[in-house]
C-alpha cells in the first residue's frame, strides 16, 4: 500500500477495554476506509517502540514508547519517539487528541491540515487523577498555554459534546465555526438490544473508578435499596488500588459488601453480556468542572441505551444532549442517593416501564448515535478542509 495520506496520534494504548481506545479504533478504522487508509501512532504497552504492523485493514499501527516516572517523563518520552517517527513522513492530515502528541505536531508537521479531537483538557482532568496538581501554578500555566496554542493552531477542533464546544469557544476564544461536535457512537452489533435480564435487581455501573463518575453513589443508593428490595450492585472499570479499597471500605460500612461486585475493565463483547443481563445501568456523574463545565459524553449512557436496558443517570446538560428524561433514560438529581435509589425501586415495581425505556433508547441509538453516525460527521469535516475522499476502484 502507498504511504497513507492520514495519521492519527494518540497518547493512549490501543487496543484496551477503556472507552477511549474504542474510540480511537472506530474513528481511525473509518477514516482509513474514507480515505484510503491510515498510519495509527499510540503508545506502546511494554518499554520500547514496537514494528509497524496492519492492526485492522489499511491501519497501520506503530507504538511509541512513553516511558518514566513521572507522566511529564513519559510524554516527553513519547515526544522524541514521535518526532523520530515524523522524520521524513508527510500526512494531507494529522488528528491527534491531547497536547501530550499534539504540541509538536505544530512546528514537526507544519504542512499537514490539524484536526484537534478534544475529549478532555489536562488543565480540568489532571487534578482528578494526580491531587495536588493544580497546586503548582507554573505547570497549570504551561498545560494552558499549551492547550491554547494546539487548540490555535488547529484547523479543525472536533469535540463531542455540545457543552465542552461552549467551554472551547467562552474560555479558549475559539471561533465558533471552527469547532465541531462529534459525539461518541456505539457498536450496535455488540451491543445488540437482546436482553437476557436475570431476576432480581442487579444494577451495574462501568467505566473508570475516578471521582468524578459517583460511582460511591451507586452503593450507598444500593444500601437504601435492600432496605426493602433484595438487590445487587456490580462494578466494572479501570481504577486504582485506592480507588477500589475505597469502594469495598464503604460497601463494607454499609453492610451490603456481599452484594457489590467489582471486576477489572473487559472486552466489549463481555461487558455487553453484564449489561443485558443487569436491570438498569447507573451513571451518577457529579457536579464538577469536568462534568458540567468543560463537558463529556458518557459512552456508558450510549451503551447501556443501545443494549436496551434502562439507564438512571444525572440530570446533567452533558445528558440531557443525549435523550429525554422518562422517554430514553431516567434522570435524577445530580448526588441525590434518595433519587437513584427511587429510581432503580421505580422500575422494579414497573416491569413494563423498563421495557418500554430500554426499547425507546434502543431506537434512539439506531437513530442518532451508531458509530456510522459518528464516522460520517468527521469525514465530513475532513472533506471541509479540503481532503478528497479515496477513488473506489
Amino acid at each position: 500500500m502507498r504511504h497513507a495520506r492520514l495519521a492519527y496520534i494518540s497518547f493512549d494504548i490501543v487496543p484496551s477495554p477503556k472507552g477511549a481506545s474504542t474510540h480511537i479504533q472506530a474513528f481511525v478504522q473509518s477514516l482509513a476506509g474514507a480515505f484510503g487508509g491510515a498510519e495509527l501512532v499510540t503508545v506502546a504497552q511494554d518499554a520500547g517502540p514496537s514494528p509497524r504492523q496492519e492492526r485492522w485493514p489499511d491501519v497501520f499501527h506503530t507504538e511509541l514508547a512513553g516511558e518514566g516516572a513521572t507522566l511529564i517523563d513519559r510524554v516527553l518520552c513519547f515526544r522524541r519517539h514521535l518526532a523520530h517517527w515524523l522524520r521524513e513522513k508527510s500526512f494531507e492530515a494529522i488528528q491527534f487528541r491531547s497536547i501530550f502528541e499534539g504540541l509538536p505536531l505544530i512546528d514537526l508537521a507544519p504542512r499537514a491540515r490539524l484536526i484537534f479531537e478534544v475529549n478532555g483538557l489536562p488543565s480540568i482532568e489532571l487534578k482528578y487523577r494526580y491531587p495536588g496538581i493544580e497546586d503548582d501554578r507554573e505547570l497549570m500555566r504551561k498545560i494552558v498555554a499549551q492547550e491554547r496554542a494546539c487548540l490555535c493552531a488547529a484547523d479543525i477542533v472536533v469535540t463531542p459534546s455540545g457543552v465542552t464546544r461552549a467551554y472551547l469557544i467562552s474560555a479558549y476564544e475559539v471561533p465558533s465555526d471552527k469547532v465541531r461536535v462529534v459525539a461518541n457512537g456505539v457498536d450496535v452489533d455488540v451491543f445488540s438490544g437482546d436482553a437476557a435480564r436475570s431476576p432480581g435487581l442487579k444494577l451495574l455501573y462501568f467505566g473508570t473508578l475516578s471521582s468524578w463518575q459517583g460511582v460511591e453513589l451507586g452503593i450507598r443508593a444500593l444500601a437504601q435499596i435492600r432496605a426493602t428490595t433484595p438487590a445487587e450492585l456490580a462494578i466494572i472499570g479501570a481504577g486504582s488500588g485506592s480507588e477500589r479499597d475505597a469502594l469495598f471500605a464503604l460497601a463494607t460500612k454499609l453492610n451490603i459488601a456481599p452484594f457489590v461486585t467489582v471486576l477489572p475493565p473487559m472486552p466489549q463483547r463481555e461487558l455487553a453480556a453484564y449489561i443485558q443481563a443487569s436491570s438498569a445501568v447507573l451513571a451518577p456523574l457529579t457536579l464538577n468542572d469536568r462534568n458540567v463545565v468543560q463537558g463529556c459524553c458518557p459512552l456508558k449512557i450510549l451503551e447501556g441505551m443501545a443494549a436496551g436496558v434502562p439507564v438512571i443517570a444525572s440530570d446533567l446538560p452533558v445528558v440531557r444532549e443525549l435523550g429525554c428524561d422518562g422517554v430514553h433514560f431516567l434522570l435524577v438529581k445530580p448526588g441525590s442517593v434518595d433519587q437513584i435509589a427511587q429510581a432503580a425501586l421505580r422500575l422494579a415495581a414497573d416491569p413494563q416501564l423498563a421495557r418500554d425505556i430500554g426499547a425507546r433508547a434502543r431506537a434512539h441509538i439506531l437513530a442518532n448515535y451508531t458509530w456510522k453516525h459518528s464516522c460520517d460527521a468527521l469525514a465530513q469535516a475532513y472533506e471541509e478542509l479540503g481532503i478528497s475522499r479515496a477513488r473506489i476502484a
